[in-house]
């Protein structure tokens, strides 16, 4: 399938975790999903969203491991005035601010002890109690959490609460790694190539197969994301409408450069056009 609000892919291992995600989206369950870093766990969590009764509310997202855990509770909960210093007024949270709608915890797996017990009420009761208040405000927002942790091994080591994770794993699902569904490639990086050449105004217009073949024998340990920041880099460097291979610059320990070159200088890539 060429892609549904931006999930796209049609490999067997994708269409099966879209198939699980169309089933979950009507419903009101919680959804773990699970995935490595940048397979699309956010996205995929949008398609739910926009697949729901929920899709007129609003999508809120929370990455829980780039925020200090000194700060993601007045993040999730929000504050009343006074509560700290420089808490001149109170402030809604995340979970009141997906009211009527969806909010995505990614990276759960990252979150303190402390804060999974405070996360483990919310879902137990629905309510939420803002950092220096004692109201309890009761929240209507669906939750689903997104991580590239083995939450089951963080169980057994005693990092990750088990009661939180049946909580959070209503329906898990999980997305494949690129690696793992080749039959994307062409569909994900051609989708990549349209946007990039409409933003960046220039008339690249395909691959040559040369070029393709580069992205297929890939092994794209970044996966989507990685895919998508070389296409873009690829439209960049493109002088004409077809990228060639000198054009597929690979994420590796250092640029993997045409010429010997191992790194972007301005000499590089003069020479990359000549």
């Amino acid at each position: 399938m060429g892609g549904r609000n931006g999930v796209i892919g049609k490999s067997p291992a994708f269409l099966k975790t879209l198939r699980l995600a169309e089933i979950a989206a009507p419903t009101g369950a919680t959804i773990l999903i699970c995935g490595e870093t940048g397979t699309g766990k956010e996205l995929l969590a949008r398609f739910i969203h926009e697949h729901s009764p929920r899709r007129s509310g609003p999508f809120v997202v929370v990455n829980c491991g780039a925020i200090p855990e000194s700060l993601l509770e007045v993040e999730l909960f929000g504050h009343e005035k006074g509560a700290y210093t420089g808490a001149h007024t109170s402030r809604a949270g995340k979970f009141e601010q997906a009211d009527g709608g969806t909010i995505f915890l990614d990276e759960v797996g990252d979150m303190s002890p402390a804060m999974q017990v405070k996360l483990l009420r919310v879902l137990q009761e629905f309510t939420i109690e803002r950092v220096g208040g004692n109201r309890r405000i009761r929240i209507n927002a669906r939750v689903i959490a997104g991580t590239n942790r083995d939450l089951r091994k963080l169980m057994r080591d005693g990092r990750f609460r088990q009661d939180l994770y049946f909580r959070l794993a209503v329906l898990p699902i999980v997305l494949p790694p690129l690696r793992e569904r080749p039959e994307d490639i062409p569909l994900l990086a051609t989708h990549f190539l349209r946007m990039y050449s409409q933003e960046l105004m220039k008339p690249v217009r395909g691959f040559a197969r040369a070029a393709m073949e580069i992205l297929m024998d890939h092994t794209w340990p970044g996966n989507v994301r990685e895919l998508q920041h070389c296409v873009h880099r690829s439209v960049l460097l493109c002088d004409g409408e077809v990228i060639q291979p000198q054009h597929v610059l690979l994420d590796t320990i250092s640029f993997r450069f045409p010429h010997g070159y191992s790194a972007l200088d301005p000499d590089a890539l003069a020479k990359m056009r000549t």
